[in-house]
């Protein structure tokens, strides 16, 4: 039996990795401005950009595997690459909009707009593939 490959997971998984990476040495380079080891030293703009990648690290994994599971079910590559691509946009929308701003804004919305709406639809999909 040969094995597939994940080819749309492993893309937009990496792709999102490439932004977590830099969501990270964000924090890294606000850690040095300021000279805050530990927290966020009520520094708002190190306080923002660590909740971005927090946020980020809590919905990417979850949406991933939401993607894997569809991927090993033999998901469409279309429907593949619309919620890799939702994912990833939104993702980036969101960090945009909190990055800027701890209030509401524009691509804050649209990032969770994207976000929830590709974890629902792909949550709804691994669940009637069952039936």
């Amino acid at each position: 039996m040969q094995l597939e490959l994940i080819q749309f997971t492993s893309f937009y998984a990496g792709l999102l990795a490439f932004v977590y990476v830099v969501l990270s040495f964000r924090i890294i380079l606000m850690r040095r401005k300021y000279q805050v080891g530990i927290g966020h030293g009520k520094q708002n703009e190190l306080h923002r950009a660590i909740r971005v990648h927090g946020n980020f690290a809590e919905y990417v994994p979850l949406a991933l595997l939401l993607m894997l599971l569809l991927e090993l079910n033999q998901t469409e590559s279309w429907l593949m690459h619309l919620l890799g691509l939702s994912l990833l946009i939104g993702r980036l929308f969101h960090a945009l909009g909190l990055g800027k701003s701890a209030g509401t804004s524009v691509p804050r919305f649209v990032g969770g707009i994207l976000t929830y709406t590709m974890m629902l639809v792909a949550a709804g999909l691994n669940i009637a593939m069952v039936y």
